[in-house]
């Protein structure tokens, strides 16, 4: 009598702590979000299911005891038949109540529904005889209704604390960013180029699902504590043997027999691999990374590394649990030395190079850079290749072997301020001190060019037909650039024209011959029009630096890309 006054007691007290939280304007609500109909309808069928455990535990209890039989007691036979068709409707109701407010989940449904069958289950084995059986499983299944009940709190209790945790690193982000933009002011527009962080949706689905992932396997794990004894029929599988390590073909190669039950492991493990290689990113980012004083290229690293160590330890303990025979596979290793040395050459190599740029961090996600004929901004490092997009939104797959091996030239290494040379020619006669003057002013005037590097006027040389000028400005983003190269071409042609300089050009002068002898020139007349440039402002980024020009050459107003 007194063990089972005590475990309805333990049941009482769990819905009573169930129902404390489920209470208006408490934890559910005001914590987990659910919405207020919800809360108020799992209370009011917690209660009842509270009051259904009440015979189902006393009677199901003393009979195990031996204290009461069921079959000389009817109205106690009649009170825990009507207590367990009582559990599996309320069971039934507790699983649909949640539909109206957060729509159909397949999974939850389905172990809801099949929960909800297990009274009718351990009714139909108290009627059919087997009534010992039933009452030893009536309590293993409320100890898995308490499982259930605190893995669905777990749970809410995990969604809420990444919340806060993705909250407080947005926070930590959005701080970073205004410390940026007030140092940038600062310092006169000097534009640092990190890394972009991982994306925040993107942060909270990996986590998330990592999350769920790791309380299901424990939930599962608890279960089978519950049910082990009662479970025998997987050591069954052990028994079913695939393949026999015997004698002949194959006897070196695994340690022992390989049954179903060692598949079934060895899928199990790799799967669980993948998805925490998969998921691993958005979770580390959340709860430890967040919390150090980590560059996001460092933080990249980790967790790209964290992912491959990961992949490596699953795919040898699958093979572990398999049975292979590690110390027999000289010859493996001797046959992937000799594939790594022709066939898989240029994939180890390209494998060693990316873990390279990943510690040594030449190149990093979001750094604009030249590698022979390409310019482009890196968007994607993986264990093989590089994605670069190039200025015409076109994926530039790179082996990594190529960013080691060849000469780079990255744009925002240290700091994106490049260098751009304008090129001007004007005709003989010309004033070359005003033309001196007129150049720095242009370059003055514009809000893109830096003060500091100053700009710079070169008088280079006395050409063909030209008197040549250099202009060197220095810029402090790529996608500034192009922009100010048009600016101040715009700005030296107005100003050319004010002051009557002639910007010199090869001539083609046109005459016309009637027959008669007669002769006529040719002439054309362009109206000046007025262009209304609509330019981003300066230091906006992420705009086509133009081509760019490595070398020493280039036409007039040209860009030769340097430092």
């Amino acid at each position: 009598m007194g063990l089972a006054f005590w475990h309805l007691a333990l049941a009482w007290a769990f819905i009573a702590w169930s129902r404390r939280l489920l209470v208006r304007d408490g934890v559910a609500t005001k914590h987990f979000y659910w919405p207020a109909g919800y809360v108020a309808r799992l209370r009011e069928l917690l209660r009842w299911l509270g009051l259904a455990l009440v015979p189902v535990l006393l009677i199901s209890t003393l009979a195990l005891d031996g204290e009461i039989s069921l079959t000389s007691r009817p109205l106690a036979l009649t009170l825990l038949l009507g207590g367990l068709l009582a559990m599996s409707v309320l069971l039934a109701r507790l699983i649909m109540a949640h539909t109206p407010f957060f729509g159909v989940k397949l999974f939850r449904l389905i172990l809801g529904l099949v929960l909800a069958a297990v009274p009718l289950a351990l009714i139909g084995l108290i009627v059919s005889g087997y009534e010992y059986t039933a009452l030893s499983l009536i309590g293993r299944f409320v100890i898995t209704l308490y499982l259930l009940a605190m893995w669905i709190l777990v749970e809410a209790t995990v969604v809420r604390g990444l919340a806060v945790a993705a909250r407080r690193l947005a926070f930590k982000r959005a701080l970073a960013r205004r410390r940026a933009q007030v140092q940038e002011g600062a310092e006169g527009g000097v534009e640092v180029v990190e890394e972009p962080p991982l994306d925040m949706e993107q942060i909270n689905q990996q986590s998330l699902r990592l999350s769920k992932l790791i309380l299901l396997i424990g939930f599962a794990l608890l279960l089978y504590l519950v049910w082990s004894d009662l479970l025998t029929v997987l050591g069954y599988l052990e028994r079913v043997a695939i393949w026999e390590a015997s004698d002949g073909v194959g006897a070196d190669l695994v340690t022992s027999a390989l049954s179903v039950a060692d598949i079934l492991t060895a899928v199990l493990v790799f799967g669980f691999t993948l998805m925490m290689a998969r998921n691993l990113p958005g979770l580390l980012e959340v709860m430890v990374l967040s919390r150090l004083e980590l560059k996001q290229g460092s933080a990249y690293a980790i967790t790209s590394l964290l992912s491959y160590t990961i992949v490596g330890t699953g795919l040898i303990v699958a093979l572990a649990t398999l049975g292979v025979a590690w110390s027999q596979l000289q010859w493996l290793v001797a046959a992937l030395g000799v594939g790594l040395g022709f066939g898989l050459q240029e994939i180890f190599a390209n494998f060693v190079s990316g873990l390279i740029i990943l510690f040594e961090r030449p190149v990093r996600i979001g750094d604009t850079i030249t590698l022979g004929n390409l310019t482009g901004t890196v968007s994607k490092i993986r264990i093989r290749a590089t994605t670069v997009t190039d200025f015409d939104r076109k994926e530039i797959i790179i082996p990594n072997k190529t960013f080691v091996t060849d000469q780079l030239i990255n744009w925002s290494l240290s700091d994106t301020i490049t260098r751009v040379v304008l090129r001007f020619g004007v005709s003989y006669g010309s004033d070359h001190r005003l033309v001196h003057q007129l150049l720095r002013q242009a370059a003055d005037e514009n809000p893109r060019v830096l003060a500091e590097p100053e700009p710079q006027v070169f008088f280079m040389d006395y050409g063909e037909s030209t008197l040549n000028f250099e202009l060197r400005i220095f810029v402090n983003a790529l996608g500034d650039r192009l922009y100010a190269t048009d600016e101040i071409n715009c700005r030296v042609g107005e100003l050319f024209a004010e002051h009557e300089v002639d910007i010199a050009f090869n001539q083609l002068e046109v005459w016309l011959h009637r027959p008669g002898g007669e002769a006529k020139k040719v002439q054309s007349l362009t109206p000046a029009q007025k262009r209304d440039t609509n330019h981003p402002p300066p230091g906006a980024g992420g705009g086509d630096p133009g081509d760019i020009d490595l070398g020493d050459g280039g036409g007039d107003g040209g860009g030769d890309g340097g430092r």
